[in-house]
């Protein structure tokens, strides 16, 4: 069986650091109004977190369907930095969950809760 070689493209890679990074900045901003008892504001910055990783994951299955149908491509630093920030979203997305349950608990003890 012959391989197919493809490239993977420079606006694939930083198309998916930037969607990466700007899903990761809305889990972060999340946080932020979770702490100040802004629950109905960090639940939109989660969904437009949630909408931005998304379009990211959606680069990174187009790569693993390529190589899945037997092509190839190269990988070069760039794109195990793009892995490398779609893998730390998908992480900080994971923890955000737990910590805006504890944060949430934080609040109402607090008297915050709305």
């Amino acid at each position: 069986m012959t391989s197919e070689t493809i490239e993977i493209t420079p606006e694939d890679i930083f198309g998916l650091i930037a969607l990466s990074g700007d899903a990761k900045a809305s889990y972060h901003q999340a946080m932020l109004l979770m702490q100040e008892g802004k629950v109905e504001e960090a639940q939109a910055a989660v969904a437009a977190g949630d909408a931005t990783l998304k379009d990211a994951h959606s680069i990174q299955t187009k790569f693993v369907t390529l190589e899945a149908q037997g092509k190839t491509a190269t990988v070069g630093v760039l794109m195990v930095h793009a892995q490398d920030h779609l893998m730390n979203t998908i992480l900080v997305k994971e923890m955000l969950g737990y910590m805006m349950n504890m944060q949430n608990e934080i609040n109402q003890l607090k008297g915050m809760d709305q």
